[in-house]
């Protein structure tokens, strides 16, 4: 390999990219969009439940309860019901998530030392905010029912938990890390899967296959302007990460741009490998982010637990390379992990690297028939 035709070859595809104007917009501000719109809209946080109060008892206690609800965070009372009919009626046209019940005598139970039952109804349509809503609504029943026990009659047992990495709970110190992975994914294959299909729908071909270049010096060559451009992306994302959405960041600056540029060069390197297979910018494009996106979507864990999905499934997620960037950002993030931990995740995207760039090789062919 010489070095002086690699970087001939990367000084051409870098003044290429210069005078492409949408590579350059898709190369630096569409990974800032990415990172802003993912971070703001998904979120697993649920505040401010939209909640119905019919309350039959009409007593201090029964307020009390009501006031322990709003003051929780949790539940907005948006109304105040008298009558069933219009329980079904707010839940079904979706004006609020939940109604709580309390039924006539619920101050009478609790003077007499009998349970006092409450009932809560909620829109199971839509199951994740039902489920968060419920066990909120637990803990406020709970605390309330401790704040009416006597002294002597307080629970012998009191569990105190404590959150490790994420001591807010905060989805978007979750999120944030791994929408890096999501994102890189989408930009590096997007970016070199036109490389090569370029070269052919430009008729330049004939011109790069009659030089002595080799074709390993023609892929690394053209993969180092983007791997560049990747780790570029990488620092702007990491501070948007922890300027703006306040994530906190306590391992490795180093660890993190390292393991970034063996995932980059996995991503890159599949994108070529697409770009020379398909020789069409639009095949090769859509195929790229078909076979980026969606898997580091649906299958890193980045959203959904892999523990939590079926066998099968949580067997092929060991073929998609975002799942190891996806641990590893949140445990140098989070964490503040180092590759005594990492190692088998960082072991999982050299295999990557090696294997994205073996496959851009091989396809890749300087004959022009």
């Amino acid at each position: 390999m010489s070095w002086g035709r690699l970087w001939a070859v990367a000084r051409k595809e870098a003044i290429q990219l210069r005078r492409d104007p949408r590579s350059v917009v898709l190369a630096f501000v569409l990974p800032v969009i990415l990172i802003l719109l993912f971070g703001y809209a998904i979120t697993m946080d649920v505040n401010d439940i939209p909640l119905a109060v019919r309350d039959e008892d009409h007593s201090a206690d029964s307020r009390l309860l009501v006031e322990a609800f709003e003051r929780s965070g949790y539940f907005s009372v948006r109304e105040r019901l008298s009558a069933r009919e219009d329980t079904d009626r707010a839940l079904a046209l979706g004006r609020v998530r939940a109604v709580l019940v309390i039924e006539r005598g619920f101050a009478d139970d609790l003077a007499s030392g009998v349970p006092a039952p409450v009932q809560l109804l909620l829109d199971g349509s839509d199951a994740n905010t039902a489920g968060i809503a419920l066990n909120y609504a637990q803990a406020i029943t709970a605390s309330f029912s401790v704040r009416l026990l006597p002294v002597e009659r307080a629970p012998p047992v009191r569990a105190e938990s404590r959150v490790w990495y994420n001591e807010t709970l905060r989805s978007q110190a979750m999120i944030v890390p791994g929408l890096i992975a999501l994102i890189m994914a989408i930009i590096a294959a997007m970016l070199t899967s036109l490389t090569i299909a370029r070269e052919w729908e430009r008729g330049t071909m004939e011109q790069l296959a009659a030089t002595p270049v080799h074709r390993l010096e023609i892929i690394f060559g053209k993969l180092f302007p983007y791997l560049v451009i990747g780790l570029v992306d990488v620092a702007v994302t990491v501070v948007i990460a922890v300027g703006l959405f306040q994530v906190p960041f306590r391992g490795n600056l180093l660890l993190l741009f390292a393991m970034s540029a063996l995932f980059l060069l996995g991503s890159l390197g599949f994108g070529v490998f697409l770009s020379a297979a398909l020789k069409s910018q639009l095949l090769a494009s859509q195929a790229a982010l078909m076979s980026s996106y969606l898997p580091a979507l649906l299958l890193s864990g980045f959203v959904f637990a892999i523990p939590n999905m079926p066998i099968v499934l949580r067997i092929i997620s060991y073929a998609i390379p975002a799942r190891y960037f996806v641990v590893i950002t949140r445990g140098v993030f989070l964490k503040g992990v180092g590759m005594g931990i990492l190692w088998p995740d960082a072991l999982g995207l050299a295999i990557y690297s090696v294997l994205g760039i073996a496959l851009a090789v091989r396809a890749f062919r300087k004959e022009l028939a």
